[in-house]
């Protein structure tokens, strides 16, 4: 069975120095940052970080040279709960003080995780919203532009690695890659992130000059959006990953394009219907005409108004609104009838009104005393 020692390539009785310079190199091949998603390699660096850790430190190479165990533990039979702490297999009894940090044997369960590492977790980046402002016939039409955002994003002179170009980040040598520190409390070794590295299990010991060793600047970059046609006021664009930059890898948040439609002077939003006040005179309201309405595309319609028409009449022009956003076809446009009462009239107007009002037996407010 290989032995620690197999693991990092050193003799039983090789120095303090020997067994740290083989760590550093095996360490160095093998980390999870050097090989992303090879769970080979990973299981290596582990037990890598594992004989390291045992025989880096005097007391449990003591106890790893006279039990044969990783955690300084007899084999089969051995019980803490023991006063002798005897076991199986021969050796004599031994004291607490032989066994040095009790903490150590419960490492496995309350120090790390699977990984022997606690490394930051992936955070997804935040998102952004930009407004873009429109004229309401470009909200109709739809159309193509470019819009410029601040973002952060990964620094251009090191790549996003933080580092000075032409070097590296390098192992943390406070927890050797680990991302966390072990303190012994009584029977338990409680673990913290590495104030060295902050859980990174490297640091960067000639920062970029450019972004001060974070990996990231602050950068202005122009989008192309495709704004469809039928947009309202407040309509949110999603551009999926061009938000803020994601932490510890994380991936980028959104971008939410929002538009700002200015209001028509002639048209009045309702969904995909679109209302338009028309005026007519008042023997066009009684007698009934055909009238031309104008459509927010440039082009008129006809509009039949029948006769007796009163003033606030609705007559719907039916596929002449907005397109439908997420759907096929337009909205309609409709006529909201305003009869015009003329505020001067000619000698004749009147005299023709007057007759037109002798001869009239219609009482409008007829119903207010029934």
């Amino acid at each position: 069975m290989a032995t620690l020692y197999d693991t990092l390539g050193v003799k039983k009785g090789a120095s303090a120095e020997e067994v740290k310079k083989a760590y550093r190199k095996l360490a160095a091949q093998y980390h999870p940052d050097k090989n992303p998603g090879d769970a080979a390699a990973e299981e290596k660096f582990k037990e890598v970080q594992n004989a390291y850790d045992t025989l880096s430190d005097q007391e449990k190479r003591k106890q790893y040279d006279r039990f044969g165990s990783t955690n300084g533990r007899r084999g089969p039979g051995f019980d803490p709960r023991d006063g002798n702490f005897g076991g199986g297999g021969g050796g004599g009894n031994f004291t607490i003080n032989d066994l040095g940090d009790l903490g150590d044997l419960f490492g496995g369960i309350f120090n790390r995780g699977q990984a022997g590492r606690a490394r930051p977790q992936p955070e997804r980046g935040a998102d952004i919203e930009v407004p873009v402002s429109l004229s309401f016939e470009d909200s109709l039409r739809g159309l193509e532009t470019k819009i410029p955002v601040e973002v952060t994003t990964a620094c251009r002179e090191c790549g996003g690695s933080g580092a000075e170009p032409g070097t590296s980040p390098v192992i943390c040598p406070e927890c050797h890659g680990r991302g966390v520190i072990s303190e012994s409390q009584g029977l338990f070794a409680l673990s913290q992130p590495c104030p060295r590295c902050r859980g990174n299990g490297t640091v960067i010991e000639k920062p970029c000059k450019k972004c001060k060793g974070s990996g990231r600047e602050r950068r202005t970059k122009r989008y192309t959006v495709k704004i469809p046609a039928g947009v309202k006021n407040g309509t949110r664009i999603r551009l999926k990953g061009k938000g803020e930059l994601g932490e510890s890898g994380g991936a980028p948040g959104d971008l939410y394009v929002v538009t700002r439609v200015e209001p028509s002077k002639k048209f009045e939003r309702r969904g995909a219907d679109l209302l338009i006040e028309v005026p007519v005179t008042y023997t066009e309201a009684a007698l009934g005409a055909t009238v031309e309405v104008p459509t927010p595309y440039g082009e008129r319609v006809s509009l039949k108004v029948p006769a007796g028409t009163q003033d606030g009449r609705l007559l719907r022009i039916r596929g002449h609104g907005a397109p439908k956003l997420g759907g096929s076809g337009k909205g309609d446009l409709i006529a909201r009838l305003r009869v015009s009462v003329p505020k001067k009239l000619s000698k004749k107007e009147r005299e023709a009104l007057e007759e037109l009002q002798k001869l009239s037996h219609d009482d409008p407010r007829e119903a207010l005393f029934s």
